[in-house]
Order: C-alpha cells, then structure tokens, then sequence
C-alpha cells in the first residue's frame, strides 16, 4: 500500500498485467492497419508512459505526435476540457488513433472527435489502455481496449492524483476506506489476552471481535449461521472455515464507521488466515499485524492454577489439562506465526509484569503501525 497526499492506495495491476495488455494492443492495431502507416496520438499528460511503450512495441513503421488536454482535478473527472496544446501537421487522408492512458467519463473523447473533425482525416479510431464501461456516458465507439476496471480512481503507469504517481510502473487503486487499525490478536491460554483486549478497544477505539463470543451469539439467537454452525457441533465435527468467516464478515458489516478490528480467536489455520485477509481486502482494508503475547509456560500454568481456585473452571483446576491448551495453543500458532513474519507482520510481546505494563508494551507496537502509516 502506498500513501498520495491524503490518500492510501493498494496495488491494482502489475507492470507485467500492463506489459501483455500493451503487447496485445500493438499486434492487434498492426493487423488491421496492415502496410498503412498510421499516426499515433498521444494525449499529454497521462499518455506519455503508454505512447511510448507501445510505439517500443508496433512492429511496423509509424508517427507520432501529441495533445494536451485537461480534465482531472484531484480524484473526479470533470466536464470542462480546454485543448491546451494542438496539433502541429497536417493529417490530412491520415489514418489517426488515438492512444489514451484511461477513459471514464468519455468526456475527454468528446473533444478529441471535435478537434479531429476538422481535420480532415481518412479514418479515427480510439485505443485506450485502461478503460472504465460503469463511467463510461458517450456513444463514441472504442476500438481497442486493453484492460477493463471498475469505476474506482487508479494511480500510476502515466496516471497521477494531484501530481504524484506517475512515475509508478505498475497500477495502484485508491482505497475507499483510508487507513485502519486491523488486529489479529493472540496469547497463550492465561497470558491475559481477554484483559489486553478491553484495554485496546478502548484506547483505539477498535471493536473487538471474539470468535467465542460470535459463535455464542449466533447459536443462542438461532441465526441462519449459528443453526448452521451448530449442526456441525453437534455431530462433533469442525465447523467450515467459511461459516466462521462469514460469521465474522457479519460483525465487520455491523461496524461499517469503525476504526479498526481486533480479531480474537481467529484465525487459527493458514487457510483462515488467507480467508480473513480475503474479508479485510473486500472491504478495502488489510491485516496490520499479528501481535502475541509471549509467556513463560511455568508462568502460564501458575496463573491458571490461581484462577482456577476462583474461576470454578475444571480447566483451570488441572495441571495436565492446562499444559495440553498450551502445547495445543503453540502447536496451533506456529503456524500462524510463520505467515505473517513472512508478511512482517508479527509482533512478539512480552507478557509478564503487571496489567499497565503490558498494556504499555502492545500500545508502543500499534503507535508505532500508525506512525508508519502516518494515522
């Protein structure tokens, strides 16, 4: 993800995507064109990146010139286009395409076909790159299209908000929904997760989401996916990755102005790691880190042998019981570990001292996630 003025942006299309969709064009453009030799037409500023790689790419003699026209300010295509600099030759029984970066509106076309007009070409076809047909208002027919996207604002490859951007060589999307602060939040049995949680939530001013708890609530409301769910419990079978994701995707949904999430309990496998990644990406959003609490096993069995006095919990009274949920909680999370370091995403925290203390080491790993992020 990158950040532009005031807005983030993720990555949208690879500079391999736009070097196929190039490829295509060029080959597509000499077949019909055969042994004529066209004139290109690029239209400044955005074209600059796309005449010039594509024209790298024609394989047959041809020329090439340049319009300027203005019809961006900020993120929104707007309906007043000034022809800023104009033609230079005579195009005269010329075979004219015009090479656009991106086309939306259609409002910039409008233009081009009025200029052109009185030109007195032998023929004008349009060839864009990118081009948007949700935006898309004008009845001018597009002869090559190299990549149809959704009418979302894009960066890069020629294409800039305010100014930036154009030198990326790859395509960026703007998020809609602009910086988050996402959690996957793990500990130990007795490392005091459920504690920290509260205390975050409320700092950050996150919504916490505890799988127990949206498994609870789902079975003893009797929702579509708690009967669901409970069906597969009740055979003593696992309950499907995607009943649990969708459980989870339901509680995002009812948070639509949250500032962030802390994910509790899940995931606990690499495939509901990917589905949860899936979840935040839909909405615009992502994963920040993993971050764990890292307790001594010794201090851990301790711990819950002191609750368990009080907690009237069976599995807080056993030792045996107690270290089988920790070798079970580490066996699980290896794995989990493993996939966001390979993200540099996970966060080692030490969980012993008192309640404040830790609650300070967590606090310093997400100011610093804002920081970076500049929120």
């Amino acid at each position: 993800m990158i950040k532009l003025h005031d807005k983030y942006f993720k990555p949208f299309i690879s500079a391999k995507q736009i070097d196929e969709a190039m490829q295509r064009l060029a080959l597509q453009i000499a077949e019909d064109i055969g042994d004529e030799i066209p004139v290109f037409v690029g239209i400044l500023n955005g074209s600059f990146m796309v005449v010039s790689d594509f024209v790298k790419k024609y394989p047959n003699p041809c020329e090439v010139t340049f319009i300027k026209l203005a019809s961006y300010e900020g993120v929104k295509s707007t309906e007043d286009i000034q022809r800023l600099i104009g033609l230079t030759q005579d195009l005269t029984d010329r075979t004219v395409i015009i090479l656009e970066d991106i086309i939306d509106t259609g409002n910039t076309l409008h233009e081009v076909y009025r200029i052109f007009k009185n030109e007195q070409v032998k023929s004008l076809k349009i060839a864009t790159l990118f081009h948007k047909p949700e935006a898309y208002k004008k009845d001018f027919k597009l002869h090559y299209v190299g990549i149809e996207i959704p009418n979302k604002f894009i960066v890069g490859y020629g294409l800039d908000y305010d100014g930036l951007g154009r030198n990326l060589p790859e395509v960026y999307q703007i998020k809609e929904t602009q910086y988050m602060t996402n959690l996957v939040l793990f500990g130990p049995p007795g490392a005091g997760k459920g504690t920290q949680a509260n205390f975050l939530k409320e700092k950050y001013n996150l919504v916490h989401i505890s799988t127990g708890d949206v498994f609870r609530y789902n079975i003893k409301n009797e929702t579509a996916l708690g009967m669901l769910a409970k069906s597969y419990i009740d055979k003593g079978e696992l309950v499907p990755d995607q009943v649990t994701i969708d459980m989870l995707e339901a509680e995002v949904e009812k948070n639509t102005t949250a500032k962030g999430f802390i994910f509790d309990g899940f995931p606990r496998t690499n495939a509901q790691a990917d589905a949860l990644d899936a979840l935040m990406d839909s909405k615009d959003s992502q994963i920040n880190a993993m971050i764990a609490l890292e307790v001594d096993d010794e201090i851990l069995v301790e711990r819950l042998l002191g609750r368990g006095k009080t907690s009237g919990r069976p599995d807080d009274a056993d030792e045996s019981i107690i270290r089988n949920r920790i070798k079970e909680y580490y066996d699980k999370t290896a794995i989990l570990k493993d996939y966001y370091t390979a993200q540099d995403k996970y966060f080692g925290v030490d969980g012993v001292g008192s309640i404040d203390d830790i609650t300070l080491r967590l606090s310093s790993v997400i100011d610093n996630l804002q920081y970076e992020f500049g929120n």
